[in-house]
C-alpha cells in the first residue's frame, strides 16, 4: 500500500501532515480541540481529517456539548471551561 499526500484542490499544494486545531459550535456552546493530526494546507491552514480522526472528534464534541448544556442550565454565569487530558 502507498501512502499518497494528499493535495489541496484550492491551491493545487501538497499538504502537510501536521497538529491543527479543531473548533464546532452549537446552540451558543463553542468547543476547540488542540493538537488534532491532520493534512493541512499550507497556504490557508484548511485542514483533512482522516476518518478515524472524524469518528473521534465526533464521539468527543457530543459529550462536551451535553456535558456543557447540562453545566449551563445548573449555572450559567460559567460560561468559559477548559478541559486537559493526558
Amino acid at each position: 500500500m502507498t501512502n499518497l499526500i494528499p493535495i489541496c484542490t484550492q491551491h493545487k499544494k501538497e499538504k502537510v501532515w501536521s497538529q491543527t486545531v479543531f473548533e464546532y459550535t452549537e446552540d451558543d456552546i463553542s468547543v476547540r480541540i488542540e493538537n488534532v493530526w491532520a493534512w493541512v494546507c499550507p497556504e490557508d491552514g484548511e485542514p483533512s481529517f482522516t476518518p478515524e480522526t472524524v469518528d473521534a472528534l465526533i464521539d468527543t464534541v457530543k459529550e462536551l456539548i451535553e456535558t456543557a448544556k447540562r453545566a449551563k442550565k445548573r449555572s450559567p454565569a460559567l460560561t468559559d471551561y477548559a478541559i486537559a487530558v493526558g
